[in-house]
């Protein structure tokens, strides 16, 4: 579906999809397809999980990139930084975890992104940490799953 305000090839854009063949023998391939708009961002917060020790949730790292800062991996630590010093001020994390149940309920699972996106609406008023939350993970989607935290 293409709305009045894209135009096709921002359609394609946004929609794109890069195929890699991962393995194949006489019979038979096997495709890797990723989304254009992850494959964008996940070698630099695969750097920037690195420069952290890959003590931070890469996911955490894709939102601030992506989200929070639009590519600046300078600006992506500085705020990663400023997050960190951040929850563990104030009771931060603990009144998160008050809220926890209201996150769940809009289908934002990853705390680490929760918890973020609470500062993000403490920074920006515009919108609130739900929002901020679903836009994340709903709208936006998060491309790290457990297996791939652990490498």
């Amino acid at each position: 579906m293409i709305f009045s305000y894209r135009d096709e090839k921002t359609h394609k854009e946004q929609y794109a999809w890069n195929a890699k063949v991962e393995s194949e023998d006489e019979y038979t391939q096997m495709i890797l397809l990723t989304w254009v708009q992850y494959d964008q961002y996940i070698q630099q917060t695969m750097q920037i999980s690195a420069m952290w020790n890959h003590q931070i949730d890469a996911n955490l790292i894709y939102v601030a990139l992506r989200y929070s800062c639009k590519g600046n991996i300078n600006e992506t630590f500085e705020v990663l930084f400023e997050f960190e010093q951040w929850k563990f001020r104030n009771d931060n994390e603990q009144n998160y975890k008050k809220r926890i149940d209201e996150f769940l309920k809009g289908r934002c699972c990853n705390h680490n992104v929760n918890l973020f996106c609470v500062l993000l609406s403490e920074k920006y008023k515009m919108q609130t940490a739900i929002q901020h939350a679903k836009i994340n993970t709903i709208y936006n989607c998060l491309p790290f799953v457990v297996k791939n935290k652990k490498q």
